[in-house]
C-alpha cells in the first residue's frame, strides 16, 4: 500500500460508468461521482434499488472500471493500471463482504478465512493458520472453526465472511447489504463486528444498506439516487 495523502483512502473525481459504451443501447448508470473516504471512516450508502449503489461499490472495489473520471485507492491512481496491477492492489488493500456470504461450503470456517492469504502467498503456512484462528476468535466462532461452512447458520456464515474479508488486514472494507438476509439479532451482530474492526484497526468501511436504523449508527450517510450522490450527512 502506498502512503496515504491526508489520510485519504479512496477518492473519486468525475466518475462516470456507462454500459454498452459507444452503441445505440449505451446506458449511463453513474453520472460524475465525486467522493472522498478518509482512513477510519465508517460510511453508509443508501438509495432505492437501481440507483447505482452496487455499481459504485464495484468500481471502488476495483471489480469494474469507470468509463470516465479518476479513481485513487490507497494513494494509487487506478484508471491507468492493467488488470494484473488492479488484482494485486485489490487483493492486498480491499476486503469484501457481500449479501450472500460466498463461502466454500465444503471447506471449514478456518479454511475459508485462509483463502485470501493463500491467494497472496500461493501455499499455506503456520502464520496463515494463526491469523485465521485469531480472526475466527474475534468473530466469536472458535468453537466452530473446524465446522464445514455449509453446516453453519446464516449469521455464523456471515461472521466467517467478515473474518475472511479482514484476513489481509485491508485498509478498505466494502460491504454490500451484508445484513440483508439475516434476522434482526444476527444483522446487529454482524454490523457491530464491522464497527468494532473499524474502530480498533482504523479500517475504512463503505457499507451499502437499506436499513435506516443501521445507517444512523454510521459516521456518514451517502445518498445515491439515479446514479448521483444527492447528499452526504454526518451520523
Amino acid at each position: 500500500m502506498n502512503p496515504l495523502t491526508n489520510n485519504v483512502v479512496v477518492q473519486l473525481r468525475g466518475v462516470v460508468k456507462a454500459f454498452n459504451l459507444g452503441t445505440p443501447i449505451e446506458a449511463e448508470v453513474l453520472h460524475g461521482i465525486d467522493l472522498t473516504l478518509h482512513q477510519g471512516e465508517f460510511c453508509a450508502v443508501m438509495g432505492p434499488s437501481g440507483s447505482g449503489k452496487s455499481t459504485l461499490l464495484n468500481i471502488v472495489g476495483l471489480l469494474d472500471r469507470p468509463s470516465r473520471g479518476t479513481l485513487q485507492v490507497c494513494g494509487e491512481e487506478t484508471t491507468t493500471l492493467d488488470d494484473g496491477a488492479l488484482t494485486r492492489l485489490r487483493g492486498h488493500n480491499i476486503g469484501f463482504v457481500f449479501q450472500y456470504h460466498h463461502l466454500i461450503t465444503a471447506f471449514t470456517a478456518l479454511e475459508n478465512v485462509m483463502i485470501p492469504m493463500l491467494g497472496a502467498a500461493g501455499f499455506p503456512n503456520a502464520q496463515m493458520r494463526q491469523r485465521a484462528e485469531e480472526l475466527i476468535a474475534n468473530v466469536g466462532l472458535t468453537a466452530w472453526q473446524d465446522n464445514l461452512a455449509g453446516n453453519m447458520s446464516g449469521g455464523q456464515q456471515q461472521r466467517v465472511a467478515v473474518a475472511r474479508a479482514l484476513a489481509m488486514n485491508p485498509a478498505l472494507l466494502l460491504a454490500d447489504e451484508p445484513t440483508g438476509n439475516l434476522d434482526t439479532k444476527s444483522a446487529d451482530g454482524v454490523f457491530e463486528l464491522l464497527r468494532r474492526f473499524n474502530r480498533e484497526h482504523g479500517t475504512t468501511v463503505l457499507f451499502v444498506t437499506h436499513n435506516a436504523t443501521l445507517a444512523q449508527r454510521c459516521d456518514k450517510t451517502i445518498q445515491v439516487v439515479d446514479g448521483r450522490i444527492t447528499s452526504e450527512s454526518q451520523g
